[in-house]
């Protein structure tokens, strides 16, 4: 069991990391869209990413479990289920969930667009909301030590 500040600490940083990675995957769908990239390369490396994605995922909600925080766990539950639905969908002789073959011929580059846009909208809220979190862990309690009259201990 970590403190709250060091766990939302982590949080936090995941969060960024995936709103970076979100940032990627829509300059990759974009540069598809305009035929700067081919099919195959950009879902190469879309896919490369998709389970890391979940993985953190996971590991944010057996984070807020492990440390009590139920709330944060049930709102990133949803995303985590989500993922993992997405990843087993995928047929067997599929590449992965960005497949080169349907994307084009199945009209799912602007679904998958639209996705990210989701994706996006949500890791942007849980960011601010899990630094209002961290925020509010750091200022919880007495930060300057008032006990005796005249002295003030801080620790650090």
């Amino acid at each position: 069991m970590l403190p709250e500040p060091a766990t939302f600490s982590i949080t936090l940083l995941i969060y960024g990391g995936i709103l970076l990675l979100l940032i990627y995957y829509i300059l990759l769908l974009a540069d598809l869209e305009s035929d700067y990239l081919n099919a195959q390369e950009c879902c190469s490396r879309l896919n490369f990413w998709v389970i890391p994605k979940f993985g953190v995922q996971a590991f944010i909600c057996i984070l807020m479990v492990i440390d009590g925080h139920w709330i944060m766990m049930l709102v990133n539950l949803p995303m985590a289920i989500w993922l993992g639905y997405e990843l087993r969908r995928q047929p067997k002789d599929s590449l992965g969930v960005y497949d080169p073959v349907d994307i084009h011929s199945r009209g799912l580059l602007k679904t998958h667009l639209r996705n990210c846009m989701i994706y996006l909208a949500y890791y942007f809220t849980m960011f601010f909301v899990g630094l209002y979190c961290l925020i509010i862990a750091l200022l919880k309690g007495d930060p300057i030590k008032r006990h005796e009259e005249g002295e003030i201990v801080t620790d650090f």
